[in-house]
This record gives C-alpha cells, sequence and structure tokens, in this order.
C-alpha cells in the first residue's frame, strides 16, 4: 500500500472506530470512492484490498457496539445468505474457478452487506449520508472531469487503475478510481434514484441539487452506454412514481410489451439489446448472442456450474478469464453455480420487490403526512430496477459489488423499520383502552 493509500485510509478507519454511527457511514462511503483496488496489504501471502480492511473494520464496530446482532437478522438477510452461501458452496465443491476468488467475494458480500446493516438503520440514516455526499461527490465529479478532458487519471497514482484513459470513437472515457469507465460510470446511475427521492425536500434542495449533477457528471463522463442506459432507466422510474398503486396493471403491461415484441421480431426476444445498440450504438450484439450461446449450451452448466474456461469456444474470441466475456449477472450467477443459483437469485429480487411494495403500503395507510418516507422506499425500488436492467449488461466487480451491498442493506433496514413501526402500532391499538374502560 502506498503512502497517500495510507494516508486516506488511516483517518477512515479511525473514524469508523471512534466516530458516531452516521459519522462512519459517511467514513466508509469516502472510502467507497476514493481508494482504488490497487491499494492492498499482503497478509501472509494473500492480498487484502484497502476497501476490505475498511468493511471489516466496519463489520467488527457494528458486532461489537451492538448496533446489529444475528437476533435482527430478517427474512431478506436470511435469503441473501443463503443465496451468496449456496453460490460460494457450490462453485468451491464443483471447481468452477479459483475457490479463493469465490470465498473472497461471499467474505466482500457477507462483511459489507452486514455492516451497512448496522450503520444503516432508518430513514433518517440514509438522507443523512445522501445530504453529506455531495460534499465527497462534487471534488469526486470534478476530478473525473478533469480526467476527461485531460486524458489522464489523477487516481493512477493509487493503482488499480488504468493509467492511460480509454476512449470510445476518438472520445475519452473516464474511471475515476475504478477500474473501468462502466463500472464507474454505474455509481453515478444507482446513486442517481436516490438523490430525485430527496428533490422533493425543500429543506435539502442544495445538497441534492450537487448531489444530482454530480451523479449525472460520472454518468456523462464515462462515455459508456450501459450507465447512460442505466441513467435512462431510473429517469423512467420516477415518471412511473403516479402508477405506484397500479404497479400490477404496469407489470402486465410490460409483460405484453415482450411479448409482442416477440411476436413482431424476426429475432429472438433476446436479440432486442441488439436491435437497440443499432440505433444507440454499444456492444448490443455480444450481449443477445451471449444469451443465445449460453442457453444452447444449458445441459453444460444447468446442475452446478461450469468452469469460465469451458466456454472459450462460444465466442470467437476470449478474455482475460480465458473464456468468453460473461457479461450478465444473471448468467454468470448460473456459469458460477448451476440453474439452481440464479433462481435462488431472482427470487431475491422478487422478494426485495415485495417487502418493498408491502412498506410502501403500510407507509401509504399512515397518511399523506408520510408522502416523504413513501418517496424514499419508492427511490430504492427504483434503484433496484436499475440494477435488474443494467445486469443484462455488465457484472459488477471492483468496488460496486460493495455499493451494491449498502443498497441492499438499506433497503432491508428501511423495510424492516416500517414492519417495526406497524407492529408497534397493531400492538398499541390492541391494547388501547376504550372510552367505557376509561370511565371505569
Amino acid at each position: 500500500m502506498s503512502a497517500l493509500g495510507i494516508a486516506i485510509l488511516a483517518p477512515l478507519l479511525w473514524m469508523v472506530a471512534f466516530a458516531s454511527r452516521r459519522g462512519a457511514l459517511v467514513a466508509v462511503f469516502a472510502g467507497l470512492l476514493y481508494l482504488t483496488m490497487g491499494q492492498t496489504v499482503n497478509f501472509f501471502g494473500i492480498d487484502l484490498y484497502a476497501t476490505r480492511l475498511l468493511m471489516l473494520a466496519t463489520f467488527l464496530r457494528v458486532v461489537s457496539r451492538g448496533e446489529f446482532a444475528s437476533s435482527q437478522l430478517n427474512g431478506l438477510d436470511k435469503t441473501l445468505l443463503l443465496v451468496f452461501g449456496y453460490r460460494a458452496v457450490v462453485f468451491v465443491v464443483n471447481s468452477n474457478g479459483s475457490p479463493m476468488t469465490e470465498i473472497g467475494y461471499f467474505v466482500d458480500t457477507f462483511l459489507a452487506y452486514f455492516a451497512f446493516r448496522g450503520l444503516i438503520r432508518e430513514t433518517g440514516d440514509l438522507k443523512f449520508l445522501l445530504t453529506c455526499a455531495p460534499l465527497l461527490l462534487l471534488p469526486y465529479a470534478a476530478l473525473s472531469a478533469v480526467e476527461r478532458w485531460t486524458g489522464s487519471n489523477v487516481f493512477a497514482s493509487l493503482g488499480g487503475v488504468p493509467g492511460r484513459i480509454l476512449e470510445r470513437d476518438g472520445i475519452p472515457r473516464a474511471a475515476g478510481s475504478f477500474t473501468h469507465p462502466s463500472i464507474f460510470g454505474t455509481l453515478g446511475a444507482i446513486l442517481l434514484p436516490l438523490y430525485i427521492a430527496f428533490a422533493f425536500d425543500v429543506r435539502n434542495h442544495v445538497p441534492v441539487l450537487i448531489g444530482m449533477a454530480s451523479c449525472a457528471m460520472i454518468v456523462f463522463v464515462s462515455n459508456s452506454g450501459g450507465p447512460a442506459t442505466a441513467a435512462a432507466m431510473a429517469i423512467l422510474g420516477w415518471f412511473a412514481w403516479r402508477l405506484r398503486m397500479q404497479m400490477r396493471l404496469l407489470r402486465w403491461l410490460l409483460v405484453s410489451a415482450l411479448v409482442f415484441l416477440a411476436v413482431i421480431m424476426k429475432a429472438p426476444i433476446w436479440y432486442l439489446p441488439a436491435k437497440i445498440s443499432a440505433l444507440l450504438g454499444g456492444d448490443g450484439w455480444h450481449r443477445s448472442y451471449l444469451m443465445q450461446v449460453t442457453f444452447e449450451h444449458l445441459g453444460d452448466w444447468w446442475f452446478a456450474g461450469m468452469s469460465v474456461l469451458e466456454t472459450k469456444d462460444w465466442f470467437p474470441y476470449v478474455v482475460v478469464t480465458g473464456g468468453a466475456d460473461i457479461i450478465n449477472y444473471y448468467l454468470e450467477f448460473g456459469i458460477a453455480a448451476g440453474l439452481p443459483a440464479m433462481i435462488l437469485f431472482i427470487f431475491f429480487l422478487a422478494t426485495l420487490f415485495g417487502r418493498l411494495g408491502a412498506a410502501m403500503q403500510v407507509v401509504r395507510s399512515r397518511g399523506s403526512g408520510n408522502l416523504g418516507d413513501e418517496r424514499i422506499l419508492w427511490g430504492l425500488g427504483v434503484a433496484l430496477f436499475v440494477h435488474l436492467v443494467n445486469w443484462f449488461a455488465i457484472v459488477y466487480f471492483d468496488k460496486m459489488h460493495l455499493i451494491l451491498c449498502m443498497q441492499l442493506a438499506a433497503t432491508s433496514s428501511l423495510v424492516s423499520s416500517v414492519g417495526r413501526l406497524e407492529n408497534v402500532s397493531a400492538a398499541w391499538e390492541m391494547r388501547r383502552p376504550t372510552l367505557s374502560e376509561m370511565h371505569h
């Protein structure tokens, strides 16, 4: 680890250990922005990323202070453990690749998710983070803009990021503190719907506007089609706000639209990304053909996955993994641990949406005064929707998986907090004395 990396990590670790819970939350978010994957500590031959050390310290903090305990596990937490635990066990037992890599992936998921479960416990915690985050996002977006227009990445001195900026059609593509522009741009796209949720609060207009502008700048300077599409999905999700009480109808309209496209398209429906990229540009053909060839080889991976090396004949080219470029998170789950793992993952996502919908109904039943809380829950749902669309075109790596865990943990915590309030309210209604009892 370089001296600059230590200078960034050390104060963040101090804040995680001694600051308030919300202060620690801001510190962890700062680390996820400004630390790179090139900052590592070698521990008995094992490279420990600085972000992993930060998440470990945060996890130890929330456990030692009682900010999260096993007794607080809810159904979403247990399902997440089942999904990623099943994936790790099957991957290792079936020898589908490097066991240490998959175990590290599970450890990162476990530490990050439960660290954020302890730090984000209510709506106010998420609101505090998003209010403070522009102080971090604004200079971060400014540095990425400098990278875009000068062709020099200022984070290259920290290692783990491309020293020479990538280009598309002669236009530079900023990567910030991430290893690839598409992942970097995704950061702005998945934070955008949360800032839109707070845009209706007149008390926080300045930080919200700065946050939204920073997110838009990150997407723009990444010069990547995936993040641009993801940002468009975030805006589209918020356009559906007025239809939030007709979601069943909206889902059926979406299914009907897909069926209609399947009927009128000459190619199979999974070639829709190729059709879109033909109009907007991008690698849509690769994504479409990947879906086709993956299901053509279903018999090879459906039970317990397969090594990515065995996919080397799927395309006329291979990537650094030695196999096909599996840029679809759903299919990557299947290749890693089989069709059951993919189904478990989709079940987890469906459960998340179901719990969010139920929580919104509870908040709505309390009256119009809770509209702000309903918007926050909707914003988390839109963020999840953005991930769902994005995963057809990318597999998260680098620090993006940790940021995903932050949003998943925030969703679980806020849904649980709504449930606890509802249980308290129901219990009070049951215990509240009637007028006749009060007279006696």
